[in-house]
């Protein structure tokens, strides 16, 4: 007997645009410990760099993934086909192989028709934990570009190029100063229209050949953005990458109800026609987004069991929810529902669950399948059935009072 949706992942695969990831470089600054592997499948904290990267997207709804590889391409290919994170998030991986050294450039260019018309491209040695869902939400529509660029601020750019950022548009960029200074530098987190591949070759770096000639002609867009750095193609971060990697990805979780806390509860929700969202719903998953917190929903949808829906409809609506809250740069990281109900009419879901509230066996699965501060995460619902569940899984419950779930969040993450 199913006790769980049966199809996990499918809510994810929404609008959202695909991810093309540069795993081809040499990785020479590493000496050894790249001499058979490529970079970004070196373990850091236990795990190859790159299921950081495919974690990070896929929490986001970015499901689509492109693998740029060149150096030791058959070892991404078996990564890509036995993927613990990709089998996780429902995560579609191509692999692309580049027939020479391309460059950045180069690389994009040989996987040109595969691209959709907008993609994010991204260095698969590097993490910026930043915005990432704001960064694409901010995007111009009626603008003419065909690159921007996520910057980083820092106090001393003496490591790196800097960028020359004027309202918004990359002008120019500078080689690495030789005094300590502040300024804005590339963060390997590119936003791209199809319509660049236009200006590349078979063999071209982005860095060095296209984007200072889009800064020149006025197609280059950049937006700073604060957030934690790694490079690991950088011996001293790698040397740290053990150590701070786990640590930044071990987040507080927010728990959420569905009907009743995110929309209004008409009873039975399974349409986009019925859906209302709750005042400051979206904010306040934008809110906790910007905090740092995972966002998980674990909801008991009895409605597929007594017939009134399908499993089908409940991830329907689920896809829409996410579009509604990229379209803000907001995103759920994971969610659980219990379609179970021991006086359902569909036999098949007649049961009882240890996934339906107020057992706590959703957010139990949701803490083994996430790295949660457990110490700091809570949950926020409208029944007693959702604070039981709550207790049970070792952490406090908050009864929502329909008024502005927004303003619930921000009392509940004001300093003890």
């Amino acid at each position: 007997m199913p006790h769980i949706q049966t199809d996990p992942q499918s809510w994810r695969r929404r609008n959202a645009p695909g991810a093309v990831i540069l795993v081809g470089g040499l990785g020479t600054r590493l000496g050894s410990l790249t001499a058979a592997t490529p970079k970004p499948l070196i373990e850091v904290g236990g795990a190859p760099f790159l299921d950081v990267l495919l974690r990070e997207l896929g929490r986001r709804g970015i499901t689509r993934i492109h693998l740029l590889a060149g150096f030791q391409a058959e070892k991404v290919g078996a990564y890509a086909r036995d993927s613990a994170v990709a089998r996780q998030l429902g995560l579609e991986i191509t692999v692309h192989v580049e027939p020479h050294k391309a460059g950045t450039g180069g690389a994009l260019w040989h996987a040109r028709e595969a691209l959709p018309e907008e993609f994010l491209l991204m260095n698969g040695d590097s993490w910026f934990d930043f915005d990432l869902l704001d960064f694409l939400s901010r995007a111009p529509r009626e603008e003419t570009w065909l690159a921007r660029l996520a910057l980083r601020s820092l106090p001393d750019t003496s490591r790196y190029g800097i960028v020359e950022l004027e309202k918004g548009y990359v002008t120019g960029f500078k080689p690495r100063p030789e005094q300590p200074g502040a300024g804005l530098v590339n963060a390997g987190v590119y936003h791209m229209r199809r319509a660049i591949i236009e200006r590349l070759s078979a063999d071209c770096s982005l860095e060095d050949a296209i984007f200072p000639v889009l800064a020149k002609e006025g197609l280059l867009l950049g937006i700073p953005y604060e957030g934690f750095f790694i490079d690991i193609g950088i011996p001293e971060d790698l040397a740290r990458a053990d150590s701070l990697i786990p640590a930044k990805l071990r987040r507080p979780a927010v728990f959420l109800d569905r009907d009743g806390v995110i929309d209004v509860d008409h009873g039975y929700v399974s349409t986009i026609d019925r859906f209302e969202w709750m005042p400051g719903a979206r904010e306040a998953i934008r809110h906790l987004n910007r905090t740092g917190h995972y966002v998980f929903v674990v909801t008991n949808q009895a409605g597929v069991a007594r017939g009134y829906y399908r499993e089908e409809d409940v991830m329907a609506l689920h896809r829409w929810i996410g579009d509604e809250l990229a379209a803000i740069g907001a995103h759920i990281d994971d969610l659980r529902y219990c379609p179970c109900h021991p006086e359902g009419v569909v036999e098949s879901y007649k049961c009882t669950s240890g996934w339906r509230k107020p057992e706590p066996g959703m957010i139990l699965d949701l803490m083994a399948s996430w790295p949660v501060d457990i110490a700091h995460s809570f949950l926020i619902g409208d029944q007693e059935t959702d604070l039981a569940a709550a207790r049970a899984a070792g952490i406090p419950g908050h009864l929502f009072d329909h008024v502005s779930l927004e303003a619930l969040v921000h009392r509940l993450l004001l300093p003890a």
